[in-house]
């Protein structure tokens, strides 16, 4: 048993988080502030949106380090800034909470977010998303296809600020979650291997077996 587990974790550390070639480890998004869709309610008095306010937003994928510098992908009629480097479409739908739109620091929204790229492939995360700008933020891979299939673990979020037209720009890598794994078996970190002798046993008190029938089965 102990044998088929540490085997089972040396191929994941070699083959478990290696994606297809031709896929991407990391990427980035600018939303499309014409493609931006909120509630008419519930609103702060400021008119910003407020907790429960349900939003859909869509924008466009960029090689990682395009948006860099605060460089704007969109331009102002909605078009794309850079056509050329375009990678496929970012497409986001959720809800506003906390402060929601006048949060300046924590989670302020709960949403759904699928790249779609040209090539087919899809990554799908849903989770929370925060309101600091530059702060890493790891979102959880619900679903993916194409190159993407079998990766596990998250995707890191992190948002690089606000364009003119108030529409976030973002850049996004994947976590790499089997260090963590060959961190717990690393014989030389714990200076200890699991044995099949290393667990706990409970004894409840309770026969193993087959048991008598009895009239009432509860007394």
């Amino acid at each position: 048993m102990l044998k088929s587990t540490l085997s089972t974790l040396a191929l994941l550390a070699t083959t478990g988080f290696a994606l297809a070639e031709g896929a991407l480890m990391s990427f980035d998004i600018a939303e499309d502030h014409t493609r931006i869709f909120m509630a008419a309610t519930p609103l702060h008095e400021n008119g910003m949106p407020a907790h429960g306010n349900a939003f859909l937003s869509q924008g466009y994928i960029y090689p990682a380090g395009t948006l860099k510098d605060g460089t704007a992908g969109v331009l102002k009629d909605g078009s794309a800034a850079f056509p050329d480097l375009v990678l496929g479409t970012w497409t986001c739908d959720g809800y506003f909470v906390g402060e929601a739109g006048n949060a300046t620091t924590g989670v302020w929204v709960i949403s759904r977010q699928v790249f779609a790229f040209e090539d087919g492939d899809q990554i799908i995360t849903q989770g929370t998303e925060i309101a600091d700008i530059g702060q890493k933020n790891l979102r959880p891979i619900t679903g993916a296809t194409g190159d993407y299939a079998e990766i596990e673990g998250g995707l890191v979020q992190t948002t690089l600020g606000f364009n003119e037209f108030m529409a976030i720009s973002a850049t996004f890598e994947f976590e790499r979650p089997i260090e963590d794994h060959a961190h717990r078996v690393d014989p030389a970190s714990s200076g200890h291997l699991p044995s099949e002798d290393d667990h706990l046993e409970w004894d409840s008190g309770f026969p193993v077996g087959p048991v008598e029938p009895r009239l009432n089965k509860f007394f």
